[in-house]
Formats: structure tokens, C-alpha cells, sequence
């Protein structure tokens, strides 16, 4: 008999249920209705190649200062060995040679002369040396402006690397949507 007595009590709350739900569209009169449902439609993607017309280098110029020394020339005695009578090319080649060919006839060696000391242009170590700032630029490309042209459009991009000949695209297409028109 329970069970029999249940069922009625679970239609009786049901009734009610489904007459206050019809009552709530009078309730909301007063409001908006709902906005419709907005699909944003998916995007067409392909890659393609375009034509490139130009590609500048974007560079970074980086100073740097460095301490060196820097030394005051220091004149340097030049040593010459004499010129001979005759006037030859280069001092003393002829005096060596008149030296060989007596050494040969008194059959003697010939006395090895010491060479003269070599001009030197360097300064001398430590006289009038001071420390100097130096300062360097150094610029390296850190970008590249690129025009290019994909079907008839010329275009402009900054690219980390320089992309040669060819620059690969990727080509996309959505359908416009525009504002929804509203119904008055």
C-alpha cells in the first residue's frame, strides 16, 4: 500500500514543478532576451612561398672601451755602413765583394763582418708610456627588414634571419563576420 501511495505524491509534486516553470517567462518580462549564440568560424590555413625584393640588415652598434699603453717614439740612431767610391746599389756590396776575391788570391778566409743593427721603428720599453682609453664600435645585425611580393602585394616584415630568394608564408582565410543585425 506504500508504494501505491507514493506514486500519486510524486505526480502531485511534478504538477507543481511544471506550473511554476510555465509561470517564469511571465516573471522575466521586463528583461532582454538572450543573446544568440556566436560561432567563430575556423580558420583556413595553407603555407605558400612569396618573392623577395629586398633585405636590409637591422644592426646594434655596441661601444666598448678597452685600456692600452701607449708609448712616445723614441728616436732611433740609423746605422749605415759606408758607400763606396763607385756608387753601388745597396751600401757595401761592392766592398764585399772586392773583400771575397782578395781573400781568394791571399788564400785567407775573409773576416765575417758583423752586420750593421737594423733600424727599429719600436719604441724603446718604458720611455714615455701611459695607459689610454680606447674606445671600439662594433655593430652586428641583430634583424633584417624584408620586402617581399605574394601575389601581386608588396609587403614588409622584420625577421630574426636573413630568408634569401624565397620566403615562406603562411596564407590565412576566415569569412567576415559582422555585426548581427538586430531586429527592432
Amino acid at each position: 500500500m506504500r508504494l501505491s501511495l507514493q506514486i500519486p505524491v510524486l505526480c502531485l509534486a511534478c504538477s507543481f514543478g511544471l506550473a511554476a516553470g510555465a509561470q517564469e517567462p511571465d516573471s522575466r518580462k521586463g528583461e532582454q532576451p538572450e543573446a544568440p549564440v556566436r560561432v567563430v568560424p575556423a580558420e583556413n590555413v595553407r603555407f605558400d612561398y612569396a618573392q623577395v625584393l629586398r633585405v636590409e640588415p637591422v644592426y646594434q652598434t655596441l661601444r666598448a672601451t678597452r685600456t692600452e699603453e701607449r708609448c712616445d717614439d723614441v728616436p732611433v740612431v740609423e746605422v749605415r755602413s759606408r758607400a763606396s767610391k763607385a756608387g753601388a746599389e745597396s751600401p757595401g756590396v761592392l766592398e764585399r765583394m772586392v773583400e771575397s776575391v782578395k781573400g781568394m788570391f791571399r788564400e785567407e778566409t775573409p773576416r765575417a763582418k758583423p752586420d750593421p743593427a737594423p733600424v727599429s721603428a719600436t719604441p724603446r720599453g718604458g720611455a714615455n708610456c701611459r695607459l689610454v682609453q680606447v674606445e671600439r664600435q662594433f655593430q652586428r645585425p641583430i634583424a633584417y627588414d624584408v620586402d617581399y611580393v605574394y601575389k601581386g602585394t608588396k609587403y614588409r616584415s622584420r625577421l630574426a634571419e636573413d630568408p634569401g630568394n624565397r620566403l615562406r608564408i603562411r596564407v590565412s582565410v576566415t569569412p567576415w563576420v559582422g555585426e548581427p543585425a538586430h531586429s527592432p
